[in-house]
């Protein structure tokens, strides 16, 4: 009969935290951090992001590694994309001269 007794307070016990759980506020999901991908663009979206900035001078920043870029697709031919940080990086530094 003890056994027992001790059962349904250890049930009354726990169906009294379900309910307050129940009721309480939903806590909002933590802030998720900055994501640690880089941002890449294409040639045509630095060319927007910068004013007087053009295509042909993009391609020519990334080929001759003065800003960070991979390519999207097989060989020479893929896509180029520019890292976003890379590129303002080295404006900064220029403009800065």
């Amino acid at each position: 009969m003890q056994e027992r007794t001790v059962i349904i307070n250890q049930m009354r016990m726990l169906f009294e935290q379900l309910i307050a759980l129940e009721s309480a506020p939903i806590p909002s999901e933590p802030q998720k951090e900055k994501s640690e991908l880089p941002v890449l663009l294409t040639i045509k979206e630095c060319t927007e992001l910068i004013d007087g900035l053009t295509a042909n001078t993009v391609r020519k920043l990334a080929l001759q590694n003065k800003i960070s870029y991979i390519r999207a697709g097989e060989g020479g031919n893929g896509k180029i994309l520019v890292n976003k940080d890379s590129l303002i990086r080295y404006l900064e530094t220029v403009m800065g001269e």
